[in-house]
């Protein structure tokens, strides 16, 4: 039998969750909806599947799971619904733009016997499972410290909705800083205290975009930081530097490295699945690519769903996990909270390092 997935909210990335989901032979895309009923339904004679509204694909008894991909702002709040309309949720990253919203949806969780997952899922490509496959094989040593960059130069000049990119839940950390947090917590573990400075470079954009001809000159008002970085301090003693920047022109600087004391793996670009993934241990003259352990396939978004799916029918724990995407939240909360206080802040919430994923897995779900 086929898991049942409703889609809500049909902006650009549903198109790249359609085509994801579309890989895994049982699931079954059951329907959409959209706060703007015209746009699910344009969506739904695409994809040739029933539109609805919010409320009435909610009460749908043949839905399993239901995927958020509304604005981050609202992620929480409708995950809360799915929840109480009893069926399990999967949302866009990030979780929610405040910890306490992560906490109420946690416990709605644990009190409705629903599951909750949450982008990223990239984490489940090969590129992060071969990344984490060497870490734990010891193939660099012990983990000491680690690298992050996200550096680009803002979204305004493509971006079809940019505005919310410089609002609460937007900025280069809240937007991008989930793939590279949750790599991190993939093949380090969790945080336990973050410092950071940040600041706002430009107080406004504006809108370059060639595909917007009538918002061209139109300014977007910057209410969060657009250049940040921070040091992850974690629980088993590595020290990772993280940068995110919409302030950047151009960079050479590597996507991740994790330093060990054998070697030095470098991690491919976390908003990815694939690879490639470099290793130069202390016997190496040159840096070597290492073969992906998994599948190299590249189902694109939809693999965190689908693993979940699984999860549930084999009653085990999935691992793009709202506990995981909980964690990343605060520590992002707590990064913006550090650079406004001058102060080293404790991470409270706690999660588990995800299991790294079988060599078949893929295999079998694509």
């Amino acid at each position: 039998m086929k898991t049942k997935i409703g889609i809500i909210g049909c902006g650009a990335i549903s198109n790249a969750y359609y085509r994801g989901l579309s890989a895994f032979r049982f699931l079954e895309l059951a329907g959409v909806a959209d706060v703007n009923l015209e746009r699910a339904r344009a969506r739904g004679e695409e994809w040739k599947v029933r539109a609805f509204s919010v409320k009435e694909l909610l009460a749908q008894d043949g839905i399993d799971i239901v995927l958020n991909l509304t604005i981050p702002a609202a992620h929480a709040e409708v995950d809360l619904q799915i929840l109480q309309a009893g069926k399990h949720a999967y949302s866009e990253k990030p979780l929610g733009i405040q910890r306490d919203e992560a906490t109420k949806v946690l416990l709605l969780s644990k009190e409705s016997k629903h599951r909750v997952g949450c982008a990223p899922d990239t984490v489940l490509g090969a590129g992060i499972q071969t990344s984490r496959k060497l870490i734990d094989g010891g193939w660099i040593g012990e983990p000491v410290a680690a690298t992050a960059f996200m550096m680009g130069r803002g979204v305004e000049r493509w971006h079809m909705n940019p505005h919310f990119f410089y609002e609460p839940g937007g900025g280069p950390l809240f937007d991008m800083g989930p793939y590279y947090i949750s790599a991190l917590i993939n093949l380090l573990g969790p945080v336990e205290r973050v410092t950071a400075s940040a600041r706002i470079s430009q107080p406004e954009r504006i809108i370059r975009n060639p595909n917007l001809p009538e918002r061209w000159g139109e300014k977007i008002p910057v209410q969060v930081p657009t250049h940040v970085s921070a040091s992850l301090e974690f629980l088993r003693g590595p020290i990772a530097t993280l940068v995110t920047s919409f302030d950047v022109q151009a960079s050479t600087l590597p996507r991740i490295e994790i330093y060990g004391t054998e070697g030095t793996l470098s991690v491919p670009d976390p908003n990815t699945f694939g690879g490639p993934v470099r290793l130069k241990n202390n016997y190496d003259e040159e840096w070597r690519e290492i073969p992906l352990s998994c599948s190299s396939v590249e189902p694109g978004r939809g693999l965190g769903v689908a693993e979940m799916a699984l999860a549930i029918e084999e009653d085990r724990p999935h691992r793009a996990n709202a506990q995981v995407a909980a964690h990343v939240l605060d520590i992002m909360q707590s990064i913006h909270e550090s650079a406004t206080t001058g102060r080293h802040l404790s991470i409270q919430s706690k999660c588990e390092q995800p299991l790294a994923l079988e060599e078949n897995l893929l295999e079998l779900i694509v």
